[in-house]
């Protein structure tokens, strides 16, 4: 095994973006690959952690870029600016993610009939709004998402089958966001779970989450149940 990485710079709507690739050299043919999406903050070494463990897994890892070239928030202030004009503009969002799953699929290493999302916290959401939109990706995967739905794709069918992973007591997304989701998909037509962690809250997955003022707490537990999940989910949908 030996994990290779590289930046990738793009373009969506007059703005440069760069994300970050990492896949096992070892493996001479196109392979799946799985997009990662950040959270409020900005692609950073977390998104760039889960990518290399991807492709050590097998897969090709894409942490990629919502916010623009070099483009990291480093406080709650920075990273509600920086999250705020795609929240207000979901269109926006949806077609940023949209590019960025295009660019991976032109990847050497990636075989692009074989492709899914992931995100953590905004990066959840980015990815429900990538099958919420339409798109054609295997599945997406959503850890400690936030759910509110985008007015601009009731009525839309999903093909995209849905794992969200979810702290039943974070506070970004409560019990009555949750169903409402479940309403949503079932109403699309979506092949979707929710798995729900009790004593949970939001980002569990993010050793130096430990704010339980805000509502953001490493939970080990839910981290390693939530990450057998996305494994399962991801060789159900790639095969």
């Amino acid at each position: 095994m030996t994990i290779r990485t590289r930046l990738v710079e793009y373009r969506h709507d007059d703005i440069t973006l760069e994300g970050f690739l990492a896949w096992d050299d070892a493996i001479g043919t196109p392979r799946p690959a799985v997009a990662i999406s950040h959270t409020w903050a900005g692609r950073s070494p977390f998104e760039e952690e889960k990518a290399v463990a991807l492709a050590g897994q097998g897969y090709v890892g894409f942490a990629i870029d919502m916010y623009g070239k070099g483009v990291l928030g480093s406080t709650p202030e920075e990273n509600t600016a920086l999250m705020t004009p795609l929240m207000e503009d979901r269109a926006l969002l949806q077609a940023r993610i949209g590019r960025a799953v295009e660019v991976l699929r032109q990847q050497a290493e990636v075989d692009p009939a074989r492709v899914a999302a992931m995100g953590y916290c905004f990066g959840g959401l980015c990815v429900l709004d990538l099958a919420r939109s339409g798109s054609d990706v295997a599945g997406v995967v959503s850890f400690h998402g936030l759910f509110g739905a985008p007015e601009n794709t009731a009525g839309n069918s999903i093909s995209a089958r849905v794992l969200c992973l979810h702290g039943y007591d974070d506070p970004m997304a409560p019990p009555e966001a949750m169903l409402a989701l479940a309403t949503e998909l079932s109403e699309a037509g979506a092949d979707w779970q929710v798995h729900a962690y009790g004593g949970t809250v939001h980002a569990f997955t993010n050793p130096g989450a430990n704010n339980p003022e805000m509502g953001t707490v490493y939970n080990a537990a839910a981290d390693r149940r939530s990450s057998a999940a996305l494994q399962d989910f991801l060789q159900e949908v790639f095969t």
